[in-house]
């Protein structure tokens, strides 16, 4: 196979399906809560929103790569059918591949608007910055990804001006629940970030504090959603933050009950199930 450059090796590293879901998260955004530009017309046929969508995905991807560059000894550990970087594609190809598509996507920002620009410029940076540092430090790294993905939800309220409060609900709910996961990849994670010198929650403060952590995280979550969505007194969402909290109520038990490795990659995907019904659930406001 030849190693400077494959499609499968770069499908892999760039994780495909997560990439869909944020596009889909991003589209249901703007379909279902913002619906029309300034202009009065639906923001669908707006080019600038596709713009935006892809720009965002491709900042996601350079995400990935730079992250699983950087990992690439930590990932031999915790995963190693799983590398890519130095196995299928080349490591220097890989900082070209980061460098392209960070620079397309602030150029496809600037073509939205030079704010747009600037924001995709803070986030390909954090974004490295998160992986060249952040990511071995305790609850930061964590935060870091949290914030991201919560800033690609509320961009598309931002960019139009409309609806800033109810897409702000969703942009917390995708906050909170990727902080959750965050962390608990860092638990499933353990053997690899330990050896390589990683300071993650769950090596500085140990397992069972780790998991009291995620437990305050979660009633803040609760907390902050019932606040924010009694503001905006939608009974649409108070149905399906009623039907959500039953199902997370479950997830957080599955949490208390988990000790293995296995059980916390299965929460892990639990927890992409929840922000796929949580961005479903936008259809029906």
């Amino acid at each position: 196979m030849e190693r400077t450059l494959s499609v499968r090796g770069l499908f892999r590293i760039s994780r495909p399906i997560n990439l869909l879901l944020v596009a889909f998260a991003q589209g249901m955004t703007a379909y279902f809560l913002v619906e029309t530009n300034a202009q009065g017309l639906p923001v669908l046929q707006d080019y600038r929103l596709y713009l935006l969508i892809l720009s965002t995905v491709i900042i996601t991807a350079a995400g990935y790569m730079i992250n699983d560059y950087y990992d690439v000894k930590i990932d031999y550990v915790n995963r190693p059918h799983e590398v890519v970087v130095g196995k299928v594609i080349k490591r220097r190809v890989v900082l070209v591949l980061h460098t392209v598509f960070n620079f397309t996507a602030i150029g496809l920002g600037y073509l939205i608007a030079p704010r747009m620009a600037l924001i995709n410029f803070f986030a390909a940076f954090l974004l490295w910055l998160y992986s060249n540092r952040l990511k071995r430090e305790p609850f930061i790294g964590n935060l870091t990804v949290a914030f991201l993905t919560g800033l690609a939800i509320y961009l598309v309220a931002f960019y139009y001006q409309k609806n800033e409060l109810l897409v702000f609900t969703y942009s917390m709910f995708a906050f909170f629940l990727n902080l959750i996961r965050e962390i608990i990849k860092d638990i499933e994670d353990r053997p690899g970030d330990r050896k390589h010198g990683c300071r993650t929650l769950p090596i500085v403060i140990g397992f069972r504090k780790t998991k009291q952590v995620i437990f305050a995280i979660a009633i803040t979550f609760v907390g902050a959603i019932l606040t924010v969505t009694f503001q905006i007194n939608n009974s649409h969402l108070f149905v399906f933050f009623g039907v959500l909290g039953i199902v997370f109520c479950l997830f957080m038990w599955k949490v208390y009950r988990s000790d293995r490795k296995n059980h916390f990659t299965q929460l892990s995907a639990w927890a992409k199930i929840l922000m796929l019904m949580g961005t479903m659930s936008m259809a029906f406001l």
